[in-house]
């Protein structure tokens, strides 16, 4: 099993998921959160005042998947979220050790 955890733009959040639902994901966990890479914020103007905005506002994504769909699932999300901009995110893929299923019990890919 494999944790697929995209970082991304909130604008492309609805791309995303409709391109996971068309891979018959089942489940998304979406997280607001700030962060910066290598564009390292940006400046805005308010009411004529100049201010750094350091941490940018992201959403992250974590999706736990079969090995077999891994690939997949980062690629769907990549063509998804793309805006061919700096600052469309980034797409981690990391081994996932062992999944329980609270209400039932079950465990492994079967919990998934």
């Amino acid at each position: 099993m494999k944790l697929v955890v995209a970082i991304i733009k909130p604008s492309r959040l609805e791309e995303v998921r409709q391109a996971l639902t068309s891979l018959d994901v089942h489940g998304v966990t979406v997280t607001e959160v700030k962060g910066y890479g290598r564009q390292k914020g940006h400046s805005e103007i308010y009411r004529g005042t100049e201010y750094a905005v350091h941490f940018l506002p992201k959403l992250k994504l974590e999706i736990a998947v079969d090995d077999d769909l891994a690939d997949q699932v980062a690629i769907a999300i990549r063509e998804a979220a793309k805006t061919g901009r700096i600052g469309d995110g980034k797409i981690f893929v990391l081994d996932l050790l062992a999944v329980t299923r609270i209400r039932t019990g079950e465990t492994g890919a079967s919990a998934l």
